[in-house]
């Protein structure tokens, strides 16, 4: 009894391996509407069409924020930030607001902790 089992499941992991399912090479053509996409195709070439290409809106984020502190995190040097969707916001400790992050922080004595 004891024998069979681990037999068992041995066989069936074989038999469950040979079961690959592998993908045509070539893509089919369906028809649509009894018209082949190839023969759409040479259609639209005969009357070109002008056609519209929409853009996603690109999101804006504020320059400024309001945060409140204990949702903020903080850094290693002691600064608050607080990040939204990939953009970073730094603390000024002299008005009390997350500005978007730029190179000039670094030297400003405003987004240090006093």
């Amino acid at each position: 009894m004891f024998f069979l089992i681990p037999v068992i499941l041995i066989v069936i992991s074989f038999n469950s391996c040979s079961r690959k399912i592998h993908p045509s090479g070539s893509p089919s053509i369906t028809p649509i509407n009894g018209i082949s996409s190839s023969e759409k195709r040479k259609e639209d070439e005969g009357n070109p069409e002008k056609t519209t290409v929409t853009r996603k809106h690109k999101a804006t984020f504020p320059k400024i924020i309001s945060v409140n502190d204990s949702a903020a995190s903080k850094s290693v040097d002691g600064r608050l930030y607080y990040d939204v969707m990939g953009h970073r916001y730094w603390k000024n400790y002299k008005d009390g607001k997350y500005y978007l992050f730029n190179k000039s922080m670094y030297s400003n004595s405003d987004f240090k902790k006093q």
